[in-house]
């Protein structure tokens, strides 16, 4: 069975910074795409950054210098390290794993639960 567990959200105040955490079980992270994404209230969840199984690294743009995405192949988990956290990252956070499509994108064939992620001062 396989189970993503993500941890690591929390209310943050403008500036700050949070790594969320993505742990798996019953998969393994390094011969699979992981993907975090993030769904704000009233919007489509989608793609921040996703790590392939080469362990190469990609950013929509919006992404591009706060966010840090990194794989520890010995604990089989996911990080995401986000800076400069600003009002507009407010969302909850979620990782997904499968199969690398190319152009940046994947399919995912398992969802972790979500954590939240709220700044505000």
């Amino acid at each position: 069975q396989v189970q993503l567990v993500e941890s690591g959200g929390g209310l943050v105040r403008p500036g700050g910074s949070l790594r969320l955490s993505c742990a798996a079980s019953g998969i393994i992270f390094r011969i699979n795409a992981v993907g975090w994404y993030r769904q704000a209230p009233g919007k489509p969840r989608e793609l921040v950054a996703l790590i392939r199984s080469t362990g190469i690294p990609r950013y929509v743009d919006s992404a591009k210098g706060r966010f840090t995405i990194s794989r520890d192949n010995d604990k089989n988990t996911v990080y995401l390290q986000i800076d400069n956290l600003q009002p507009e990252d407010t969302a909850v956070y979620y990782c997904g794993t499968g199969q690398y499509q190319g152009w940046g994108t994947m399919n995912v064939d398992y969802w972790g639960q979500g954590t939240q992620v709220t700044v505000s001062s």
